[in-house]
């Protein structure tokens, strides 16, 4: 691990805040030169800390209403093809392999609870290798940005 110091700190603290802040306005607030700024943010790209920018977009405003996890339990001979195949559905946000009850946990979205059933039933059910899965429907969610202070 590389080791990261206090001004690499404030600086993925910030960009976690708001990745899309100009580099002065980010070096005003944590008080840092802006050229230091944009330097530390070019090593944590090179290293590997900092993996992109994206944006968060409210699914919510575009239609995609329902949020559910399902666990699927597959045939363990097929469990790496179920993994990539379910990464190519288009309402699958995540795909977990997970230990305990499931082999696998996956977060999807759906416009409406018609078309999770079809997300459910033929979409995920209908991937080879896909032996049982168990639907959990989000009643509400709410996201916590992570906070990352120096280790000791």
């Amino acid at each position: 691990m590389n080791k990261l110091d206090e001004i690499d700190i404030k600086i993925l603290n910030e960009l976690i805040r708001d990745a899309g802040q100009s580099v002065p306005k980010l070096s005003k607030k944590i008080q840092v030169n802006s050229s230091v700024v944009y330097s530390r943010i070019k090593r944590l790209l090179k290293r590997g800390t900092i993996k992109r920018f994206t944006i968060d977009v409210n699914e919510e405003q575009l239609g995609w209403r329902v949020t559910a996890y399902i666990g699927i339990d597959t045939d363990a001979k097929k469990r790496e093809q179920v993994f990539n195949e379910l990464l190519k559905l288009e309402e699958v946000r995540d795909v977990s392999e997970v230990t305990g009850r499931f082999d696998l946990v996956i977060r999807v979205k759906a416009k409406n609870l018609d078309e999770l059933h079809e997300i459910v039933s033929s979409k995920v059910g209908g991937i080879d290798g896909v032996q049982h899965t168990e639907t959990f429907i989000a009643m509400k969610t709410s996201k916590r940005l992570p906070e990352f202070s120096l280790l000791s």
